[in-house]
């Protein structure tokens, strides 16, 4: 152990504890070192400690007994700062590169090697391009170590991956330019633009990169998306490779096995509610190469899988991709870093490209993979845009607060299907506001936002619970109360009653349904609750949209559209009959975004808005936030690099808590992350100062 390590383990001992195991060392007197080992003796270690000031390797001897076990790669068991911490054995080296004698590993914990080269590699860039600690890092890539699933895993070895099918004898037509090419009979990916050639390359084994907006449309219970998901594994699985694909939630990972399940692919499933001991017993099968394909949410991005031939990151701007934990990476970026590092093909898929993928599309690194206007026309319901206006001569339309065009449409489509319905919060009416002066209703007591809970006519505090009647506006004195936003299970009984007769389901919060059948009914769901109609629904009106489209955030518009398209996409086609009604502004960017069913443009659009005010992914951005002390004592000690725009410090609502932005160009994001690491760990070493969280290029800031 170096001698700083030394050092640090007494100063941290307390005088008791220090004095005992002095007595202790006195008493047994001398004694035999053990043996080290006669080959590469050292062990570098990536202890499991996330201080930033420890964020680098520890040498530790190894004895011969321990030589054949301590492989890179597993886990052991070190002491450090007077305690056994675990940790990953990175390399074995001959020499140390620190002076003095070093402490002995005291054991290694499995012989499973469960930290692979590749996912070091990625691991210790992911963290210095967030600038985090690799602990943190690796903490989101290897599940914790379940023994009674590792002995299972051991007693019942992985079968062994099935051989990729044999390779066709006839010669391959298909041109090996991935250039505008026309279809080449690849199925799915023959209606994009750049899609059979890049499924092409995939068959013969190379990496191509892509942007691909997916086409809407439903077949046989699962959304057509998955099919061609479906078709680029098939074609990974002939080059004898295998795949990752990322997707934001449970949902779409049973949708994906689902469709490949169609196409022969036995595919493991990997997300974080399949409990500790099944979770790990899955990975482990990866590892052992038990299975090439994994479909899985967040962390499965850092899946063992072995020979990668591509990563696909479906819908990558939900926010269910982006790591609520340190050092907040997004998905979309770990799948580019790990498809740079080992040559695997990527694949960014999703309705709606975000303005971070249309950059990609700018600097090269991906090509544009959509389809032509004619496919999208006809695959794509037929979309209107109405004003929130409700016309008094229908008292149906007025009961549900639609426009009459959203409620005849409504009414026509439920002949034929199902109708969805989507409203941006769920509940009662979740929000008030003053029905004169619009400011926003606040409990006198506690000055929570108030709002209605069902059947109840008074308002109730969203903090406290206490009724507040009477109200009277502290602004302008008014005791009439509107709704802000008028939450699914309000719009479900408005609904029932504009439509008698009809059964109205609800999904949403605890409660969200998989799927519905295709008999007539009114489904009221929240944005990311949708069902699935088995043969897509008849029509959709979508409620609300200025509640989406108002949120103080840098992705307001770009949620709204993304949100409306996933569900717009679950209705049939307009050759089918489907129709879509947005109750909203026909004249808003997004909203014709929608009607037009054109997220390029609209993804270029944005992409220049950010750079015109300098904000991701134009620029590279860090977000800082702590108390305004602990502020300026980072500011003051780090070397930003030369250019930087600070923003702030200003107060975060809701705590004593300040945030401040520093904005670099693109070209110097490396060198900002590294001086807020690097300040970072001086300040660990001080004890009694606060804490300042670093958010790099964070999904949502406003």
């Amino acid at each position: 152990m170096p001698s700083d390590e030394r050092q640090l383990s007494l100063a941290d001992l307390p005088p008791v504890q220090a004095r005992r195991r002095a007595s202790k060392a006195k008493k047994s007197g001398p004694r035999s070192s053990p043996e080290l080992a006669s080959e590469l003796p050292v062990a570098r270690i990536a202890v499991d400690i996330s201080l930033p000031h420890l964020d680098r390797l520890f040498d530790y001897a190894v004895t011969e007994k321990q030589s054949a076990a301590a492989r890179p790669g597993v886990r052991v068991r070190v002491r450090f700062a007077g305690q056994l911490v675990d940790g990953y054995i990175i390399e074995r080296v001959a020499v140390s590169g620190h002076g003095g004698r070093l402490a002995r590993l005291s054991s290694v914990v499995s012989s499973e090697q469960v930290l692979t080269p590749d996912i070091a590699t990625l691991a210790r860039t992911v963290a210095d391009r967030y600038a985090g600690a690799l602990a943190d890092v690796l903490r989101l890539a290897i599940p914790p170590r379940h023994a009674a699933a590792e002995r299972e895993a051991t007693d019942t070895p992985a079968p062994a991956p099935a051989p990729a099918p044999a390779p066709d004898p006839t010669p391959d037509p298909t041109p090996r330019a991935a250039q505008d090419l026309p279809g080449t009979g690849t199925g799915t990916w023959d209606a994009y633009r750049n899609g059979s050639a890049m499924v092409a390359a995939l068959r013969d084994g190379r990496s191509p990169r892509a942007a691909w907006c997916a086409l809407p449309g439903v077949a046989g219970g699962l959304p057509s998306w998955t099919t061609a998901v479906a078709e680029a594994l098939q074609s990974v699985r002939r080059s004898g490779r295998g795949a990752i694909v990322v997707v934001p939630d449970h949902r779409d990972v049973e949708s994906v096995i689902a469709a490949l399940a169609d196409v022969g692919i036995d595919a493991l499933a990997l997300t974080a509610d399949l409990g500790p001991r099944e979770r790990y017993r899955r990975w482990l099968a990866v590892l052992r190469g038990g299975t090439q394909f994994v479909v899985g949410t967040r962390a499965a991005v850092y899946a063992p899988v072995q020979d990668l031939g591509l990563i696909v990151v479906w819908d990558d701007g939900d926010d269910l991709h982006a790591e609520p934990r340190a050092p907040y990476p997004h998905v979309r970026e770990v799948a580019a870093l790990r498809a740079h590092h080992s040559g695997a093909a990527l694949i960014i898929g999703g309705y709606l490209r975000t303005a971070e993928s249309a950059a990609l599309i700018q600097r090269g690194f991906l090509q544009s993979v959509v389809a032509d206007r004619g496919t999208v026309r006809s695959a794509a319901p037929r979309i209107r845009a109405s004003s929130d206006a409700v016309s008094g001569g229908d008292p149906m339309a007025a009961a549900a607060r639609l426009p009459t065009t959203a409620w005849r449409t409504a009414r026509e489509a439920l002949a034929n299907g199902p109708v969805l319905v989507q409203v941006p919060r769920r509940g009662y009416v979740p929000r008030l506001a003053c029905e004169r002066c619009r400011e926003p209703a606040r409990c006198p007591t506690c000055q929570g936002p108030l709002g209605l809970r069902d059947g109840q006519r008074a308002p109730v505090c969203q903090w406290c619970a206490g009724v507040a009647s009477p109200w009277r506006c502290a602004a302008c004195g008014n005791e009439r109360l509107r709704a802000l936003v008028i939450g699914a299970k309000r719009t479900a009984e408005e609904l029932g009653r504009a439509f008698p007769g009809v059964p109205v389901l609800t999904s949403g919060g605890r409660t969200v349904r998989r799927e519905v059948s295709n008999a007539p009914a009114v489904v009221v769901a929240t944005p990311g609750a949708e069902p699935i109609a088995h043969d897509g629904y008849a029509a959709a009106l979508l409620l609300d949209t200025w509640a989406l489209l108002g949120r103080a955030d840098l992705r307001a518009a770009e949620e709204a559209v993304r949100r409306w398209m996933a569900a717009a996409a679950l209705v049939r086609g307009s050759s089918a009959g489907g129709q879509v009604v947005l109750v909203g502004d026909a004249g808003v960017r997004a909203v014709q975004a929608l009607v037009r069913w054109d997220p390029v443009r609209f993804a270029e659009a944005e992409l220049a808005d950010r750079f015109a005010v300098g904000l991701p992914p134009a620029r590279r951005v860090a977000l800082l936030r702590g108390t305004v002390e602990d502020l300026r004592d980072v500011l003051s000690r780090c070397a930003l690099p030369v250019g930087t725009d600070q923003l702030g410090p200003v107060a975060i609502a809701g705590g004593e808590d300040q945030q401040v932005v520093l904005r670099v160009d693109s070209s110097s994001g490396a060198e900002l992350a590294s001086a807020l690491a690097a300040v970072q760990g001086e300040r660990s070493v001080r004890k009694g100062i606060g804490r300042v969280t670093v958010r790099i290029d964070p999904a949502e800031f406003g």
